[in-house]
């Protein structure tokens, strides 16, 4: 009897090697998908960053550009020369025109503009009080005043008493009912959108299915309300807190409280009263959205009027 081949061991060795090779590159795999990852979140971090500086820059040169022309006007009233404050306006122009191009924005620079038109603001200040008293303006108001007897002034006073009180009461009217008459909000849904334009809702996201978001907004019908064309904001605010913002895609500040806020979007729709439904559709440009949970906030006429959520995973 002729004795049995012994098996071949290289057949297990060629699987054993295969397999490390296999798993020597899916860890590759997961450290480059983990890099890609981080990458994208300090890219996120830096773009949101330098528009929110865009913005406060904006802000701060139309308020100088307002400033500007009211110095330009008294001026002129005045009869003092304007030229070089015309000047100084045709560079804020163009200032706030570069604005636009976020890529190429120096905070440093705009920094060093916007304290050299508060300087020339300030001076303008004292030419201002220089041509009233040379135009007797201070003058004679002083001696207005010291002409006037007490019971002229006693009588001014009672009447001044007068208008405040009725001032304040139209005020407290005027107030509750622009209250009773803000828009509200019955639901705001936010549904996810794929890059085929396919929705799905639920609330709950996968990242890499998500290309941009469809925020849908019910107002509530409101008799009092005035039926004419109102703005619509939407925030968007990531899972660290901070508003998602781009005005190469419709951002910009609004004012809430008589503070100056950003908002991701906006829409303009005329009020019927009808409960209407306002919709919003905003991707950001290719950029995945993180993970975690974000922030709707709706507002309307300087009131909050709504509010939803929804998760990124």
């Amino acid at each position: 009897m002729e004795p049995r081949p012994q098996p071949s061991n290289n057949s297990r060795s060629y699987l054993l090697a295969a397999l490390l090779i296999l798993a020597a590159l899916n860890v590759l795999l997961l450290y480059f998908y983990y890099q890609e990852r981080q990458d994208n979140k300090t890219k996120d971090a830096t773009i949101a960053a330098k528009t929110e500086e865009v913005l406060i820059a904006k802000t701060k040169l139309d308020s100088i550009s307002a400033q500007l022309d009211a110095k330009i006007a008294e001026i002129q009233q005045l009869g003092g020369n304007i030229d070089s404050l015309m000047k100084v306006k045709t560079q804020l122009e163009v200032d706030k025109r570069e604005l636009k191009n976020v890529g190429s924005f120096d905070s440093k620079k705009y920094d060093q503009k916007i304290r050299n038109y508060q300087t020339i603001l300030a001076q303008k200040d004292q030419e201002i009080a220089r041509l009233k008293e040379e135009n007797g303006i201070l003058t004679q108001k002083n001696e207005t005043l010291n002409q006037e007897n007490s019971g002229l002034k006693a009588e001014r006073q009672t009447l001044s008493d007068s208008v405040v009180a009725v001032s304040s009461k139209n005020k407290e009217l005027e107030e509750k009912v622009t209250i009773a008459a803000a828009l509200r909000a019955e639901a705001v849904t936010v549904n996810a959108v794929n890059a085929k334009g396919k929705e799905s809702d639920g609330g709950t996201y996968k990242a890499k299915k998500v290309d941009k978001i469809h925020v849908s907004v019910l107002l509530a019908p409101n008799g009092l309300a005035k039926k004419d064309e109102k703005e619509l904001y939407m925030r968007l605010l990531d899972p660290s807190g901070a508003v998602v913002s781009d005005l190469a895609t419709g951002s910009g500040e609004f004012t809430y409280n008589g503070q100056g806020m950003i908002y991701t979007a906006m829409q303009r729709f005329n009020f019927d009263n009808t409960r209407q439904r306002v919709d919003y559709f905003y991707g950001r440009g290719g950029q995945r959205f993180n993970e975690g949970k974000y922030t709707i906030e709706i507002y309307c006429e300087g009131f909050r009027i709504g509010e939803g959520e929804f998760m990124i995973k």
